[in-house]
């Protein structure tokens, strides 16, 4: 096994494996991230990283894979495709301001547990085939900088918003890594597609992507809906529109994002509860026990109930001014007591007697 045959053919048997377990890609890279680090440095000392403190904790272990787990020479980049176009259209979705529109990606099953466990049994194999002890893998669950890493070994290329591409599937998958002491042959990276266009520059709700590959994340909607704790700056809430969990503007105005003609897709993340094409007010009338019971397994569910009323609530105060949209907020308002929910519901409430009282 420790012939460059050999590698050749693990490598060849790992590949066989990846695309039996639903992988669309598999590339290998030595990675050298000091110049990306050094670009995740300023990023993070210009504040564009909100509250995500963590990205300041493992600066470090980002920049160095062989410290996140010792030994490592090499680390296996893999994509998992997922649909945009499973269920309900996305860009009629958007258009519907009654409907709630969720990230493609959290339709389904949480694309970390799937991930996971496909990467896993990957890992299986390479620890039985190379007499090795079982790899770590990781699906956006360490301080990995995984779309660096995938980029040097040639899975794709950096796109302007700063998400991997590559010819065959543009940007609808997901990705993840197994870190590994087994040195493969590495794959060479390949070139940039993106030319002049800035479509997802200009698809942009909120202007968080302000310059090629250049995203301030605090007014990223997926931020402020997934991450984000706190109150939602008054001046992006009307830019939310119907997004509810997450947001794809830039990737479904990508000129690369093109439904591949024959692709098939886990069914793990076939649409759960209606949520392609789900309405606000349906949605919102969930209560904390609903929530849990019809989330569960889902990406969504890590959010919490609280953060979900308050998403949904500005959404409602985006669309039309109808009475079951006020009746919904009153009735919300008068049986809640979180203050940052009520903000929003109050908020929700002014905007949608404001369009009465509009010339």
């Amino acid at each position: 096994m420790k012939t460059e045959i050999s590698l050749a053919e693990l490598r060849q048997q790992l590949n066989d494996e990846a695309h039996r377990l639903g992988f669309s890609g598999l590339t290998v890279s030595a990675p050298n991230l000091a110049h990306a680090s050094q670009n995740l440095k300023a990023w993070l000392e210009a504040g564009y990283h909100g509250e995500m403190d963590w990205f300041e904790r493992s600066l470090d272990l980002r920049a160095h894979p062989d410290q996140l787990v010792p030994d490592t020479v090499r680390v296996i980049s893999l994509t998992l495709p997922y649909s945009p176009h499973n269920g309900a259209r996305a860009k009629e979705i958007l258009a519907d301001q009654e409907r709630a529109y969720i990230s493609r990606y959290a339709l389904g099953r949480d694309y970390h547990k799937v991930m996971r466990q496909r990467l896993a049994k990957l890992a299986r194999t390479l620890s039985t085939l190379s007499d090795t002890p079982p790899a770590r893998v990781f699906c956006d669950s360490a301080p990995v900088m995984e779309v660096e890493i995938a980029t040097q070994s040639g899975l794709g290329w950096k796109g302007k918003h700063t998400l991997l591409l590559n010819r065959k599937e543009g940007s609808w998958f997901f990705l993840g890594e197994i870190f590994t002491s087994i040195p493969l042959e590495v794959d060479a990276p390949v070139t940039q597609h993106c030319g002049s266009c800035s479509a997802c520059i200009d698809a942009c709700p909120t202007g968080a992507i302000f310059a090629p590959y250049q995203v301030d994340a605090r007014k990223c909607i997926s931020y402020l809906t997934i991450e984000h704790p706190g109150s939602i700056p008054e001046d992006l809430r009307s830019r939310m529109g119907n997004r509810i969990y997450g947001c794809d503007d830039c990737q479904l105005f990508c000129p690369w994002n093109k439904e591949p003609e024959s692709q098939t897709y886990p069914e793990d993340f076939t649409v759960r509860e209606n949520l392609d094409s789900a309405r606000l007010l349906e949605l919102f009338s969930w209560t904390e026990a609903q929530f849990n019971e019809r989330l569960a397994g889902s990406a969504i569910r890590r959010i919490g109930y609280l953060r979900w009323l308050r998403n949904i609530a500005v959404a409602i105060g985006n669309g039309p001014n109808t009475q079951p949209a006020l009746d919904a907020l009153h009735h919300a308002l008068s049986g809640q007591t979180d203050p940052i929910v009520l903000e929003h519901i109050q908020w929700a409430i002014r905007t949608l007697q404001e369009q009465s009282c509009a010339p």
